[in-house]
Formats: C-alpha cells, sequence, structure tokens
C-alpha cells in the first residue's frame, strides 16, 4: 500500500544525500505540487499497445497522468575502476537536483550478461519530450558527459517513450519507502513489420494480465510506444519490484515464460531485457 505525501516528505528526508539536495528537492516536490493542481494532462487510463500500469488490478477508471520515460544504456570500459563507477553514477543521479525537469531517477549496474553489452542503466522521468530534449542540451549534461562518462565508458543508447502514471505525488515522483530499494527491470522490443495490430495488442493485454494478476509485488509497472526508433526498438516497458526474489518469482514464472513464447516471440524481431538493483546513490552535491 502506498504511504500518505507526508511520507514522501520523511522519505526524501533520510536520503543520504547532503541538506542542499533535500532542500532542492522538497522545492521540485512543491513546484509540482502546484503542477497536478492545474489539472494539465490529466486523463483517464485507456487500452492500448503496451499500455502503461501501475501493477493495480484492472476493473474501474483510474486518474492518470501522462509522463515521458528516458532510459539511457551505457556501455562501461572492461577496465572502470569502482570509484570510477560511482563517480558515474553518482554524478548521473544528482543531475536531477541540477536541472529541472526531473521528475525521477533510478540506476544502476546491470546485474546480467546481455547481447548489446551493456553494462549499466539509467532511468529518468520527465512531465514531456520537450524537457528531454531540454535536458540533452543542458551545458551542465553535456559537462557530466564529457567528465565523468565519456572517459570511462565506450558507447551508449538512449530509449524514450511516453506512457502514464496514477495522478499522485508518490507514484509520479517514484518517492517513499516502496522505492528506495529494490529491481529495476527494462523490456525493450521491436515488432516484426508483419505483425498485426492486432496480436500486439494481444501480446500487451497478456502483459498487463501478467502485472495485474502479479500487483502484489509489483511496485509500479509503465508502458508504451518509443519516441526514438532510430535506436531499434519499438516499444518498452519499466517496471520496478521491491526485492529480487519478488523480481525472480515473475521472471521465472510459468505464466511469464509461456506467455513471452506464445504471445511475443512469434511477432518480436529482437528484444532485450535487463535488470539491476536499486541502492540509494548520490551523498553529495556534485
Amino acid at each position: 500500500m502506498l504511504a500518505p505525501a507526508s511520507a514522501t516528505m520523511r522519505a526524501i528526508a533520510s536520503r543520504p544525500s547532503c541538506v542542499l539536495l533535500h532542500q532542492r528537492s522538497l522545492r521540485n516536490l512543491n513546484r509540482y505540487r502546484r503542477w497536478l493542481g492545474t489539472g494539465k494532462k490529466t486523463i483517464l487510463s485507456t487500452r492500448g499497445v503496451l499500455e502503461s500500469s501501475n501493477g493495480a488490478p484492472s476493473g474501474g477508471l483510474v486518474k492518470k497522468r501522462k509522463i515521458v520515460e528516458h532510459i539511457i544504456l551505457l556501455r562501461a570500459n572492461p577496465n572502470i575502476s569502482d570509484a570510477e563507477e560511482k563517480d558515474m553514477l553518482d554524478y548521473l543521479y544528482t543531475s536531477q537536483y541540477q536541472m529541472r525537469g526531473i521528475l525521477a531517477v533510478s540506476l544502476g549496474r546491470i546485474e546480467e550478461p546481455n547481447c548489446e553489452k551493456f553494462t549499466h542503466a539509467v532511468f529518468m522521468r520527465f512531465q514531456q519530450k520537450e524537457d528531454i530534449a531540454e535536458f540533452q542540451s543542458c551545458a551542465y549534461y553535456s559537462k557530466i558527459l564529457d567528465e565523468h562518462v565519456k572517459p570511462v565508458s565506450y558507447g551508449s543508447v538512449s530509449v524514450d517513450f511516453e506512457s502514464e502514471v496514477e495522478d499522485d505525488i508518490i507514484p509520479l515522483f517514484r518517492r517513499g519507502e516502496d522505492f528506495n530499494y529494490g529491481v529495476e527491470f527494462m523490456l525493450l522490443i521491436s515488432f516484426l513489420e508483419t505483425a498485426s495490430r492486432e496480436a500486439m495488442e494481444d501480446a500487451s493485454s497478456s502483459l498487463q494480465r501478467l502485472i495485474s494478476q502479479c500487483s502484489s509485488f509489483i511496485v509500479q509497472a509503465t508502458c508504451g510506444r518509443c519516441l526514438n526508433l532510430e535506436n531499434g526498438y519499438s516499444h518498452a516497458a519499466v517496471i520496478r519490484f521491491p526485492s529480487f526474489d519478488d523480481f525472480k518469482l515473475f521472471r521465472e514464472s510459468n505464466e511469464y515464460k509461456d506467455m513471452w513464447a506464445s504471445k511475443f516471440h512469434p511477432i518480436v524481431e529482437k528484444s532485450l531485457q535487463l535488470h539491476f538493483t536499486v541502492d540509494p546513490v548520490g551523498n553529495q552535491l556534485m
């Protein structure tokens, strides 16, 4: 069960960041509280290919807000040191306190080898796609890339997709105890050009049903069509689990395996499934 808004403030205040970061985070929350109160971009959940979900059981209309999810996948140098890795992740994480528009951040080392040889993943949430363009052109972010990311990595890919979340501060900002730890699971998909819309919607509905069935051990799930198709993926999903055991229960269940084999595998051109453990980072102001 999600904590009340007051618990959000306590959770933020308890994070291992300096007082200045706490103040900026609180100011951001207050600013977006006002944004929430404007009624802008408030919608009711609708069905569609890889539709968004907050893990709640289906049935009835849930008030949602549109957001844009931004995924960055990095290939770190094989000889990267622990200090260099921590420096890179800390700077990327604390960028949310230096730039406007970022609603939430999680990041970490990818825990299983993958065909694309990505080693680290970053998840960021923005209000709208224009905020991502502003973020990527920001001089501060460029400095982070030039000084703390590019020297210790040799390639990256970014994927953006529009989605929806419950119209409340806790799920929107991914704050509170449920989001302090856990496992972030990222699913990137490219459907075959020959795949029918009916088949894609059927696969999407199957995933949504499974998420609903597993709502007791899923913190949040967002899904949607990718905005930038040049990276080879047309759809994406991000699912937060409270623990590795919960993630393992989901991924290794017969239901997930059967769904993937029967609904997705026949119509998917390529896919990428990644996960990383979420731990509090960003102990100081960069």
